[in-house]
């Protein structure tokens, strides 16, 4: 590791969370592993021992790290493990290409998520030179496994009406706030593809920047909801309480997380470039 570069507009904590960040992902400080003292850490980046405290503060509210009192800051022992994905989306527009795919049900936790980094870019706080997002969902228009009626379990058109309206609101979202970057031209492209398939996903899936994988399975809850003026019982997937696991590319190719980040880019093209039919964002 090496001192910061000092044309990097980014605070310092940041850069040097940035760094010890990507040492962890790649393995260079193994998991269960304690870190250089804070003082060692300060003398390698060439700051103070307060933005080292900064940078440490951002890696443990991520859940990379752990503080023992008396004892230093150790890497977890797991990095395979349940995590936000906001600040990991919004760091992914640190770089100059953007990509980012998901498949899901409807990409509303997404379209939440991404304003931020894309208000960041729209005054100039984040620069990427081009984003593609692809979005993988199901065909609402057949007739679905979930949401279903609870009483029966049937598949209402009404039910499927409403969850396409949250799709093409979350969908739409998405486009208008990449798309419109480009057109202010603060960033050179960018591009929303969207695709959809003839099945009920179980499980969300985010590839960002080919690198890092996030998955987790839709939990299936019942609740009531107004469908079309009525109120509803359903049997419906809860995206924003799915528990994501994270998986990085580590400088291994054979690594457990390195396979599961080609798996899961694998899985997605095979998808898109197969059964996925393109449908306007």
């Amino acid at each position: 590791m090496t001192g910061l570069d000092p044309d990097d507009p980014r605070p310092p904590y940041k850069q040097v969370a940035n760094a010890l960040r990507a040492a962890i992902l790649t393995r260079k400080f193994e998991p269960g592993e304690r870190l250089p003292s804070g003082t060692e850490l300060a003398a390698t980046y060439g700051v103070a021992r307060m933005t080292v405290q900064q940078a440490i503060r951002l890696l443990r509210d991520e859940g990379l790290v752990v503080s023992r009192q008396g004892s230093g800051v150790y890497v977890r022992e797991r990095t395979e493990r349940p995590v936000g994905l906001r600040p990991h989306l919004e760091r992914a527009f640190e770089r100059a290409n953007v990509f980012i795919d998901f498949a899901g049900f409807s990409g509303e936790t997404l379209a939440g998520m991404i304003q931020e980094p894309l208000d960041k870019v729209r005054i100039g706080r984040l620069t990427p030179e081009s984003i593609i997002v692809r979005i993988l969902v199901p065909d609402l228009d057949q007739p679905m496994l979930l949401p279903c009626l609870a009483e029966n379990l049937s598949s209402d058109p009404a039910i499927r009406r409403r969850s396409q309206r949250i799709l093409r609101r979350s969908v739409q979202s998405i486009a208008d706030g990449v798309h419109e970057l480009a057109d202010l031209d603060l960033v050179k492209s960018a591009s929303v593809a969207v695709r959809s398939y003839a099945a009920t996903p179980p499980f969300k899936l985010y590839v960002i920047n080919r690198e890092q994988a996030f998955f987790g399975f839709y939990p299936v809850v019942r609740h009531t909801a107004r469908v079309e003026g009525e109120r509803k019982e359903l049997y419906d997937v809860m995206g924003r309480d799915a528990v994501l696991f994270h998986h990085a590319v580590t400088e291994d190719p054979s690594s457990m997380a390195s396979q599961y980040v080609a798996q899961a880019r694998a899985w997605f093209d095979s998808m898109w470039s197969t059964v996925g039919q393109d449908i306007e964002p």
